[in-house]
């Protein structure tokens, strides 16, 4: 569905750029009035959400699978083509329904290179995560790595579609059902994509999904469950409903993860606008790779040759040999303009207070990519000439690079806004 999307006013900006004094960390005006986030919520159809929230308080049911809610599950569940859709509170609770409906026991083999809610997800569930290491050219879960850590105590392989990258799902499906494993995906990154021409949604046992604010497609706060198992998906809606089978029968121990109807009322309108939010964050992918070319030691990472993406996310890689800078550098240049660049999943979920006295020894290239990631601003609310404004800095930045290294400035990191009007955590994590 191809509906006008009326974008948000662009950021009042400073006039592009030129010479290095002109950058806020040698003394000038930042060239973004105010900061520019990543993952900024696409809001979208106010009119037709403010409707439908006016038409649920008529009918005064709120919660607990109202009408707007299973027309949210049908219309995710068309759009996966996928056959059942369960939609929760937020992607979280999502991981967590997903491994308890697939009693998951034991040991958990999954990436460090995600966000915390993954491991964390598995340990609520009472397994234990075990890390392994990423491919080094899509950056998801390493087949080989993972089938080197299978043992007698391993019940189930976790992979991440990275920022929309899809996994080898079928070599993951291979060694899952060669060694009786179940097979989870955490798809938060991926709704709308595809591989070999196959929604997001049909891999393994279940895929769960986060409609977060900062998600192209959001419920404000949200999440679901994808899956084409018919006695999994039933078992899925009584844990969310406190294991209720029944009005008066309690089939399991459940807990309370259901979707409001307002929560479920602004997913469905997200999801109406959802092709053209696409298309808007292709033209700024596209944007990126074009001005960024002659930025020497930057790079904008291609996904899913070939296949439908949501380009939900515009990643850099910062090779600091060549730019003259390190990624942190230069995302605190960034960042005294306003352009509040992000180092996502760092410094990797192995190395986290809750896992790191596990002792887990170094995984080669997720440690790599971590320490060169940089995420950049996308979404209905940045424009081209916001890019080239953001490619222009990091042009100047990387051209003057020993001039910008012997001020302090660049070396201290700079925090993020401690409040935020867009419910952005203060980490520099973000799922």
């Amino acid at each position: 569905m191809n509906i006008r999307i009326d974008v948000p006013e662009v950021m009042c900006r400073a006039s592009m750029k030129n010479r290095v004094d002109q950058l806020a960390v040698c003394g000038g005006a930042p060239c973004f009035a105010e900061p520019l986030h990543v993952g900024r919520p696409n809001v979208v159809g106010k009119a037709k959400i403010l409707q439908r929230i006016s038409d649920i308080l008529d009918r005064s049911w709120l919660t607990n699978d109202g009408q707007v809610l299973k027309e949210f599950e049908q219309a995710v569940a068309n759009y996966a083509t996928v056959k059942h859709c369960i939609a929760v509170c937020n992607g979280t609770v999502a991981l967590q329904l997903a491994m308890r409906g697939l009693d998951l026991q034991g040991e958990v083999i999954l990436p460090a290179l995600t966000f915390v809610a993954t491991p964390h997800a598995v340990e609520w569930s009472g397994a234990r995560s075990v890390f392994a290491d990423v491919d080094r050219n899509h950056w998801t879960l390493d087949p080989v790595d993972a089938l080197a850590r299978i043992n007698p105590q391993t019940t189930a392989l976790v992979g991440v579609h990275l920022w929309g990258q899809v996994c080898d799902v079928a070599r993951l499906a291979d060694i899952a059902t060669e060694h009786r494993l179940k097979l989870i995906y955490d798809a938060s990154h991926a709704l709308g994509c595809t591989h070999s021409g196959t929604p997001v949604g049909n891999f393994g046992d279940c895929e769960t999904i986060s409609f977060h604010a900062t998600k192209f497609v959001n419920a404000a706060e949200g999440g679901a469950i994808l899956t084409n198992n018919d006695d999994l998906a039933e078992r899925l809606r009584w844990l969310r409903n406190f294991g209720f089978r029944d009005p008066g029968c309690v089939a399991s121990i459940g807990t309370n993860g259901k979707m409001s109807e307002v929560s479920a009322a602004i997913g469905l309108t997200s999801l109406e606008h959802a092709d053209r939010i696409i298309e808007i964050n292709a033209e700024n992918q596209g944007q990126y790779q074009t001005e960024c070319e002659s930025i020497p030691g930057v790079t904008i990472r291609q996904f899913n040759a070939g296949q439908r993406c949501n380009f939900q996310y515009v990643i850099a890689e910062v090779d600091e040999t060549q730019a003259g800078l390190s990624r942190d550098e230069l995302m605190n240049v960034l960042r005294a303009e306003n352009v509040l660049a992000r180092r996502y999943f760092y410094p990797g979920c192995h190395r986290l207070t809750p896992y790191e006295a596990r002792g887990v020894e170094s995984l080669p290239w997720t440690d790599a990519i971590l320490q060169r990631v940089l995420v950049l601003p996308t979404g209905i609310a940045v424009d081209q000439e916001d890019i080239r404004a953001i490619a222009q800095i990091m042009r100047l930045a990387t051209t003057h690079a020993a001039d910008l290294r012997r001020r302090t400035t660049i070396r201290q990191e700079l925090p993020l806004p401690l409040v935020s009007t867009h419910s952005y955590p203060v980490s520099a994590d973000v799922h």
